[in-house]
C-alpha cells in the first residue's frame, strides 16, 4: 500500500481525525482523540501502529519487517516497514486492529 491508500483506509474506518501534532511531516490518525497510526508523509518507509503487548512481541518474532515502535512506547507500539513485501490485507488487518484497540480503550 502506498501512503494515499493507507490514508484512505484509515479514514474509511469511521470517525477518524488526521492531524500533524508533532511536525509538518508526521501524519497522525486518531480515533476519539487517541492515536492509532503514524506515518511520515515525505518518506513513507514505515507506519507505527498500536498493538496489544503480547501480540506486539509475537509479531516482531514472526515478521522481520515488524520492529519495536520507533520513538514510541515499545511495549504498546510496533513499527511496520513498508515496501518489504507485506501484503495489503495483512497491513489493513493490523491498521484495523490498532484502530479497534484504541477505540475500545477509550470507551
Amino acid at each position: 500500500m502506498n501512503i494515499e491508500e493507507i490514508r484512505e483506509f484509515c479514514l474509511s474506518l469511521g470517525d477518524v481525525e488526521e492531524c500533524f501534532p508533532f511536525d509538518q511531516t508526521t501524519l497522525v490518525f486518531k480515533i476519539q482523540g487517541k492515536m492509532f497510526a503514524l506515518i511520515d508523509v515525505e518518506e513513507a518507509h514505515s507506519i507505527n501502529l498500536k498493538c496489544n503487548p503480547e501480540a506486539a512481541i509475537e509479531l516482531r518474532e514472526h515478521f522481520d519487517y515488524v520492529l519495536p515502535g520507533y520513538h514510541m512506547n515499545k511495549k504498546h507500539w510496533n513499527t511496520v516497514l513498508l515496501k518489504t513485501g507485506i501484503a495489503d490485507p495483512q497491513l489493513k488487518t493490523w491498521i484495523k486492529d490498532s484502530f479497534e484497540l484504541v477505540a475500545k480503550v477509550k470507551k
